[in-house]
């Protein structure tokens, strides 16, 4: 699996369900929603914490990896 990795981003969790092990934050100068895995996490996160991550692109399109709390 290729993964392509962008810069590092900032944003706020929307929402991060545990047992299903994935969410959705919020990008700080973009306002859109990118998806996160539980596999990306560095940190546990809650709702509405403010986190740190980097873009990365696979076949599936754009999704939060590295992601720490801020």
């Amino acid at each position: 699996m290729n993964q392509y990795l962008f810069s590092m981003e900032t944003g706020t969790v929307k929402f991060f369900n545990e047992k299903k092990g994935y969410g959705f934050i919020v990008d700080d100068n973009s306002e859109k929603d990118v998806f996160v895995h539980h596999t990306g996490l560095v940190d546990k996160i809650s709702n509405d914490d403010k986190v740190s991550y980097e873009l990365a692109e696979d076949q599936k399109g754009l999704k939060a990896v590295n992601v720490r709390k801020a």
